[in-house]
């Protein structure tokens, strides 16, 4: 077996120069480099004469990616979150973008580059609505849901095949989406920070339907469900207490959406810790403690019969800021398997933001293969009381893949993290994650791991639900693709043989550099 390892190890050293190269769950995952970078301004609108709402959730069609000569094209589906809401959240009307995708990848450990290979076109955006009794239509709103509840109107009670969904004052359902999937029937499924809800629409953007949502993340407040984030509009109360007392925390609902690649698994993430799983003591223990969030997978099998089929703990890594012990939140997850998946977890400084250098940002592999499915367990209302997880339950596996921090690939595009004479910062938010093939019949298992920030509709030039804004700041729209591989492990033989060949390979090459 050691024996076995070493020669494995040595196969792996005579790969392509990597940032990160590890063996996890049965796959070798490498990190060849940073090969392109794209923007779209801050300032961009859609057609309904509104800011373009940059990435909160990605969802790439696979379908439509092609490749001629060295230059890759193909349409993406994004989600922004609930609009410019820097004082109190407003009536944006929630929506899907279609991006259309040109990138011609940097010449390997090219220096002194554009931001250019990745072009990036706005074709649709499709405002999210539904159908009144009436026969009306109206869209969904960003706007916060009223404290309270059903018997405030801060939520609609479940009736006609649908749970209970939180509701604005004005009585639209309100949405704060985060991720986005398409069904193998056409239908996209969003993930919502309100509720936290899962919601279903047809490619137009009609409302079709809602998920079922285990219990254990649905906010509590004075003994009701109270979807309240505490983000009230003007001339709205906010909600009392502000925080939940169980379920999601404020703005920290359904943050990561993905499908298995064989389509029959849904995965979505809670963003950190519910309530009821945190050390509340303390500001400082609150913000120390919220790291045990859940995942929970859907049979999605069929899109008209998707059952919540499992409910699982992802302790999400912590970091020093300062004095302070923080957690860095997920803010997306990309199915691999039907077991393992990308998380993309992160600090909440960037340009402009925080301390403006990150600390933790970076993409993560997860595997639910070993760990305990909670739902339905007698633990499953509280796994980590006083933000201690409960010694029963097997967390999911989790390793470091890829550091979205690392200056020595950022620098390469005139990028950095934090201040840097010479570079420009990285935004603080990054919420996007896909993964599309390399195409490369030389290298079958290369593929471009696609990362997006999402810029908080941040601009000097913004415009939403009838009024113009100035954020103060610009944050373009921007994406990164990174070269990656990810392989079978080589079988025990298979890794003596390549091995061996490597050997002979190196002997001849330093025979003729002597020569």
């Amino acid at each position: 077996m050691l024996r076995t390892s070493m020669a494995l190890a040595a196969v792996l050293a005579m790969g392509l120069p990597a940032q990160a190269q590890m063996v996890f769950g049965g796959s070798v995952f490498t990190v060849q480099e940073l090969v392109g970078v794209g923007r779209m301004a801050a300032n961009l609108r859609d057609q309904h004469g509104e800011t373009f709402g940059s990435i909160s959730g990605l969802w790439a069609d696979a379908a439509s990616w092609t490749r001629v000569g060295n230059t890759y094209t193909g349409t993406f589906l994004a989600a922004p979150d609930r609009g410019y809401n820097i004082a109190g959240t407003i009536d944006y009307a929630p929506r899907l973008n279609t991006l259309q995708m040109s990138f011609t990848p940097a010449a390997a450990g090219a220096t002194g580059l554009p931001q250019n290979q990745i072009g990036l076109t706005l074709t649709q955006a499709t405002r999210l609505y539904e159908t009144l009794p009436t026969g009306l239509t109206q869209t969904f709103t960003g706007l916060d849901p009223v404290p309270g509840g059903v018997a405030t109107g801060g939520a609609r009670p479940a009736a006609f095949g649908l749970p209970e969904l939180p509701q604005a004052f004005n009585g639209k359902l309100a949405l704060d989406a985060e991720g986005v999937v398409v069904l193998s029937d056409g239908s996209r499924l969003v993930s919502d920070e309100y509720g936290p809800s899962i919601y279903r629409f047809a490619p137009d953007g009609r409302f079709i339907g809602a998920l079922e949502v285990a219990a254990s993340v649905r906010p509590l407040r004075n003994g009701v469900t109270d979807y309240s984030s505490n983000n009230p509009t003007t001339g709205q109360p906010a909600p009392l207490p502000a925080n939940p007392s169980a379920g999601r925390a404020n703005n920290q609902g359904f943050e990561g959406l993905t499908v298995s690649p064989d389509g029959r698994t849904l995965f979505v993430g809670l963003q950190s810790a519910a309530r009821q799983d945190i050390n509340t003591t303390t500001a400082a223990t609150a913000a120390a403690s919220r790291d045990n969030t859940r995942v929970f997978t859907y049979d999605i099998s069929d899109p008209n019969q998707i059952r919540l089929t499992g409910e699982y703990v992802v302790q999400l890594p912590k970091f020093q800021q300062g004095s302070a012990t923080l957690v860095a939140a997920q803010s997306e997850l990309l199915a691999l398997s039907s077991t393992q998946l990308l998380m993309l977890p992160r600090d909440s400084n960037g340009q402009q933001v925080g301390t403006q250098t990150s600390l933790l940002r970076e993409v993560q592999i997860i595997d639910l293969a070993g760990a305990t499915n909670i739902l339905g367990q007698s633990f499953e209302t509280q796994i980590a009381p006083g933000g201690v997880l409960n010694p029963a339950i097997t967390a999911a596996a989790r390793t470091g893949f890829l550091n979205i921090n690392d200056r020595s690939q950022l620098n390469r595009f005139g990028l950095t993290n934090g201040l840097q004479v010479g570079f420009e910062n990285l935004s603080e938010k990054w919420e996007g994650l896909a993964l599309l093939p390399a195409l490369d019949p030389d290298r079958p298992y290369d593929y471009f791991l696609f990362v997006a920030n999402d810029n908080d509709f941040a601009t000097t030039d913004g415009f939403h639900a009838g009024a113009a804004y100035n954020d103060g700041k610009n944050l373009d729209t921007m994406f990164l693709a990174y070269r990656v591989t990810i392989s079978p492990v080589p079988e025990p033989a298979s890794a003596v043989l390549l091995l061996a060949g490597a050997v002979l390979i190196g002997g001849a090459v330093l025979r003729q550099r002597r020569a």
